[in-house]
């Protein structure tokens, strides 16, 4: 029988929530590691990224690597019209909670990219499969501000990278016609290219 997206939400949040402080700490150090295997995370100038809560891997390893290199970090913004916008993001810069509790720069909507302005792009989720296809918390977001990439069958613009641990992997997710597709998979253990194909 397969397993909801329901029941595999539940795992691997509680599986999440089980890591250590030092397994967490080892597991977003690794994870940098494995992103700069992609030439995009060394050289891309609009990088996109989440605040890690409820037991998310955390990027700050990943972001210390890319302000050192001076590229600009940017963190989703809730719209409910159309999906997310992405501000720019630093230590000190004014952060507001959205309805979730997540942090949120507190800028202007001028201030603002749309989600086609960006580079590269670091998703959340809760599951993945090798071929790209992930479980995100189930509201929607990433899949409708990303959906002009949904029909590729090659990484695009911008470039879409998977954010988990190892052991949120699943053997095969089965998508909706409105999911989209990761690019590549960045976890702890490794960095996966992930293979086309809608099935």
């Amino acid at each position: 029988m397969t397993e909801s997206a329901t029941d595999i939400r539940a795992q691997m949040r509680a599986a999440r929530l089980d890591l250590s402080p030092a397994e967490r700490i080892a597991a977003a150090e690794t994870l940098a590691d494995h992103l700069e295997q992609l030439p995009e995370f060394l050289v891309d100038d609009h990088v996109a990224g989440y605040w890690a809560v409820n037991g998310e891997l955390s990027l700050h390893a990943a972001y210390a690597r890319l302000r050192s290199r001076q590229q600009t970090y940017h963190l989703p913004i809730l719209d409910s019209r159309c999906g997310l916008r992405f501000a720019a993001w630093e230590p000190g810069k004014a952060l507001q909670t959205n309805r979730y509790g997540i942090p949120e720069p507190e800028v202007t909507a001028a201030d603002c990219l749309r989600p086609d302005a960006l580079d590269l792009v670091l998703v959340p989720l809760l599951g993945f499969d090798r071929r790209g296809h992930r479980i995100g918390h189930g509201a929607g977001y990433y899949d409708r501000s990303f959906a002009f990439l949904r029909d590729r069958n090659e990484p695009g613009k911008p470039v879409l990278v998977g954010i988990g641990y190892h052991f949120q992997e699943v053997a095969q997710l089965h998508p909706h016609s409105w999911d989209v597709r990761m690019d590549f998979i960045a976890t702890d253990r490794e960095l996966i290219a992930c293979s086309g194909g809608a099935g």
